[in-house]
């Protein structure tokens, strides 16, 4: 029997020699099918088929489809939640508090200096 993955026009591998060129001329063209414009027909071991399957066949192919995307989209999303609090919390460590700035109290305001009262009370005054 011949490899059930390899296709039909490829010589199998106990027939293949070393070189190409020891092959004679009647087993180069029954290995390989061309049409009438001379393009090289490939044969496939596992063709699709000729008709659609019928529908009890195809709802079973469908579910298991969705089934198995569903488990790959919530596989994804848990990765990446994962990954994210990986980050969040290397950050953490590598800081040594809260790493997004976002959720930091916002700073105190810069006490006011001498020249900043002066040019207050002169304002003030000129009123």
């Amino acid at each position: 029997m011949t490899d059930p993955q390899a296709p039909e026009n490829l010589p199998s591998s106990s027939s293949s020699s070393s070189s190409s060129s020891s092959k004679s001329t009647s087993e180069i063209s029954n290995n390989t099918r061309t049409k009438h414009s001379g393009q090289k027909k490939l044969h496939y071991p596992n063709p699709p088929e000729s008709t659609n399957p019928d529908p009890a066949t195809l709802r079973e192919q469908w579910r298991f489809a969705i089934r198995q995307y569903s488990k790959w989209y919530s596989h994804a999303w848990g990765t990446a939640i994962l990954a994210g609090l990986s980050f969040f919390a290397i950050g953490w460590i590598v800081k040594g508090s809260n790493p997004l700035p976002s959720f930091n109290p916002p700073p105190p305001p810069p006490p006011p200096t001498d020249s900043d009262d002066h040019a207050t009370a002169k304002s003030k005054h000129a009123d």
